[in-house]
């Protein structure tokens, strides 16, 4: 089977492979957790900083993935 784009291979993903799906969930619901923050007027000192650790693991979240879309890629 070959995969067209990148769109493509994470519908293959997220339909294959449970590890995949587990981490798209889990971007999905810190994605929610900051835009939340985000939307808030003002932040104390300690959520200030929950919003940047939370950003920084939704980014290493997104890297795993792209980690396992890449693996596809040249498999």
């Amino acid at each position: 089977m070959e995969l067209q784009n990148q769109d493509e291979l994470k519908a293959h993903l997220m339909a294959t492979s449970e590890e995949f799906r587990l981490l798209a969930q889990k971007h999905a619901e810190l994605d929610r957790r900051v835009t939340q923050m985000e939307s808030q007027e003002f932040l104390s000192d300690q959520e200030q900083l929950e919003e940047a650790r939370l950003k920084k693991l939704k980014l290493y979240v997104k890297d795993l993935m792209n980690e396992k879309l890449h693996g596809v890629l040249t498999t």
